[in-house]
Formats: structure tokens, C-alpha cells, sequence
């Protein structure tokens, strides 16, 4: 898994649970977090694709939640979001450049 805020690699043992108050030996930001979870996602109801779960009201703080899994953290999702807006702005450019 990768820390949510600095995208360090986490080594974790096979079977090797994350825990509560486990933070990223790098940055010091908590991995129990949404943000490094398998099931976060934005798009879905309160960010997380498990229905059991229960709202967190912050991402990126530890929390308690039962259904975390290690994911990949979602480091540099905003630096691709913002390469996907400019990749599309760039198209809108060209469509509608007048060639003046």
C-alpha cells in the first residue's frame, strides 16, 4: 500500500492488518485513513464503495471503521485530475480556435 499524503511505499507483512493508530513512517499521516483504503471512492455514497460502512467525516484522519482494507492510497489522484482537466481544456481550445 502507499501513504495517501506522500505516496511511500508501506510495507505490510502478508495478513498484516493496518492499524488504528498506525501513521506513515515518512510523513506521519495516519494510515487507517479512507484516503488508503481499498473501498474509498469519491464518486460513491459518503466516499466508500462498502454499503455497510459508516460515514467518516474526514478522509484523510484515522478512524475506526471494520471494513478498511489496505489500498493504494490516492496519492497524486488530484495531480491527475488536474492533468485530466488541462488534457481537456486543451481539446476544448482546439475545437473552437478560430485560427486567428
Amino acid at each position: 500500500m502507499r501513504c495517501h499524503a506522500c505516496a511511500t511505499a508501506v510495507a505490510l507483512a502478508s495478513g498484516e492488518r493496518v492499524g488504528f493508530r498506525d501513521a506513515c513512517s515518512s510523513c506521519g499521516a495516519d494510515l487507517h485513513a479512507c484516503r488508503n483504503c481499498a473501498h474509498h471512492d469519491p464518486q460513491a455514497a459518503h466516499g466508500c464503495r462498502e454499503t455497510q460502512a459508516e460515514p467518516v467525516q474526514d478522509a484523510e484522519r484515522a478512524n475506526r471503521c471494520e471494513w478498511f482494507r489496505p489500498g493504494d492510497g490516492d496519492a497524486g489522484a488530484d495531480s491527475r485530475a488536474a492533468s485530466e482537466r488541462a488534457q481537456a481544456r486543451a481539446a476544448l481550445d482546439a475545437l473552437f480556435d478560430k485560427g486567428d
